[in-house]
This record gives structure tokens, sequence and C-alpha cells, in this order.
């Protein structure tokens, strides 16, 4: 490889579950990645020093010292302010609110460390080395068990006054009568266009017992769905899950036109597992974007699929660093 000659940047996505690390050159090659349990107890003390345990073990087996190591730069769950590097609040990982990761992460790592917003990190990530293709100027969604998002502006992101712009998935788009979202709000985008959301929906439809298709089938054999099964028998013919598709493509390509006719991006990216789906998802939204959008957005801004999968989350995070030794 030949990074192997260079200075590396830690780039690290953490998640509830699992938190993803890598080594990752200035220029953005991944050097080395892998995966360690995200360990929750002890209201996620532990989180930041196994981290920095995990690190020096790649380290001694790639027979680097730490002098290798010009910093560290994380995405984390919820919003982050991050000049200080607080996470403000976030579920699932044990902290309390306010919580010091930036000064946590340098204290255990020896390391400079800068913070930011997972769904920014993946964001940054694309516009780096995936599908933004060194856009300044793009919006990145992320459906997955939730939608997460990041909106960039001249090669920056938009962070806000608090950390928490780019909260895309918790925009209203059904005001009245909508399903209860984790947020505390009602009708939010993540509670259709997630996969948690496209299943709930596909559920309705199915507990209303008027379709004997493939997708009930699926559902009486195993006594569940996913998104997946939703697209699958979509493909096939189905009329239900065509009907659900219809409508997560409405509302995510009348909430991503909204989104363009403010701020005019060059691309919108759409990333997570959702978007593995491909045209049945992509072509309907693009429909329904294009029906929504101001003439001159419409013509300027692209909707494009993410290219990274799971490494836009550690590059995104890494680019911190770097963005941080060329200014």
């Amino acid at each position: 490889m030949k990074g192997l000659s260079k200075k590396w940047i830690v780039g690290v996505d953490l998640g509830g579950t699992t938190t993803k690390l890598a080594f990752v050159t200035m220029d953005g090659e991944i050097i080395y990645k892998w995966e360690i349990e995200t360990d929750n107890s002890n209201e996620g003390q532990n989180i930041t020093v196994n981290i920095a345990r995990a690190i020096d073990k790649k380290l001694q087996l790639l027979n680097m010292t730490r002098e290798k190591l010009v910093g560290i730069g994380m995405g984390a769950p919820g919003p982050v302010d991050y000049k200080t590097g607080i996470v403000l609040n976030v579920v699932n990982l044990g902290w309390k609110d306010n919580y010091p990761l930036k000064d946590s992460l340098e204290a255990e790592t020896l390391l400079p460390a800068a913070v930011e917003n997972d769904a920014n990190c993946a964001a940054l990530g694309e516009m780096w080395k995936g599908a933004g293709n060194g856009a300044k100027d793009l919006v990145c969604v992320t459906l997955g068990t939730g939608v997460g998002g990041g909106v960039i502006a001249s090669g920056n992101i938009v962070q806000g006054i608090n950390g928490a712009a780019g909260e895309i998935g918790h925009i209203t788009v059904i005001p009245f009568g909508g399903a209860p979202c984790n947020c505390g709000k009602t009708g939010c985008l993540e509670t259709v266009a997630s996969a948690t959301g496209i299943v709930r929906l596909a559920m309705v439809e199915l507990k209303l017992g008027k379709s004997t298709g493939e997708l009930s089938e699926m559902f009486t054999c195993n006594g569940r769905i996913t998104a997946k099964d939703v697209f699958d028998s979509a493909r096939n013919g189905d009329e239900i899950p065509n009907k659900v598709i219809a409508d997560v493509s409405f509302h995510l390509g009348f909430t991503l036109a909204s989104i363009a006719n403010t701020l005019n991006p060059e691309k919108i990216v759409l990333g997570g597992g959702v978007s593995k789906a491909g045209a049945i998802l992509l072509d309907s939204v693009n429909e329904n974007f294009a029906k929504f959008a101001f003439s001159a957005v419409r013509e300027s801004t692209k909707i494009t699929l993410a290219t990274l999968g799971n490494d836009a989350g550690v590059l995104g995070a890494a680019w911190l660093i770097k963005n941080q030794e060329n200014n």
C-alpha cells in the first residue's frame, strides 16, 4: 500500500452497538479498517477507553507507533457542538447530556481530536471520496433504521447554533395524524422514509386484509417483513408494496425539493440501507422532486445514490482532522 509511508488519521464512526475505526491517509486512502463492540456500560465511560486500546493494538499489529498518527476524528450520534466537541444529547450510549467527548478522546488517545454528528460525517465522506465527487454544495440523506441528514455549503458542514442543523429526518411531512417518531413529535419524514417507516406503512396496508399478493404471503409465512421485502415484492408487480413505495417517494421527493429550493445544492446524495433499493426508489423520488422543485433548481440539482457504504462515516471523520491540518 502506498499509504504506508504517509501520516495517518484515525477515523471513527461511533454506533450504539458497534464502533467502526480506520487508519486513513491525508489523501483519503483507507489503510486498515475494523470494528469493535460499543460498551455502553458505566454511563458510557468505557467507550473512549476501548477506542484508545483498539488503536494501540492495531498499531502494534502493523508495527507502527503513535508518531504515525496526526489526530482522531469521530462521528457520534446526536447533535454535537463542533467547537467544543460536546455531545449535547444522545440515546443508547449511556452518556448524560452535554458529554465532553472531544476532551475524553484526547485524554485517552493523546491525539488531537475533532467530533461531529455521524450523519454530517457521512456527508463529508461522500463529498470527499464518494458520490459528491468534489461538489462543495450538497445534501446527504441517510435512509436507514432512521433518517439522518447532513448539509454542506461551500465545502463546510452547516452546523447551526447548537449543532442540530441537518435533522432532515425530523422535518414534519404529515402535520395531522402522523405516526409517532422517536424524537417525540409525530409525522416526521423518518416515520415514512426510514426502513422502520416503510415496514410500518406496509403493515398498515396488510392489516387491512385486502391483499393476497407476494408481500402478504411473506408476512404469513415469516410473521414479519423487512423493507427489502417491500422493494423485492414491488419489483414483481405486487400492488400493496408499490402503493407503499409511491407514498414514501412522494414524501421524500417533496421534502428534498423543498430543501433544494432553499439551498440549491449541486447534489443530493441518498445513502443508508434503504437507498440500496436502487432505481425502483430513485426513479420515483426523482419524479416527485421534479414536480415540486423550482425550475432552476430542478435543472441544477442532481439526486444520486451514495457510493461509500459503511466507509462514509470513517472517511468523513478523518476529513475533520485533514481540514484542521489544512487551515
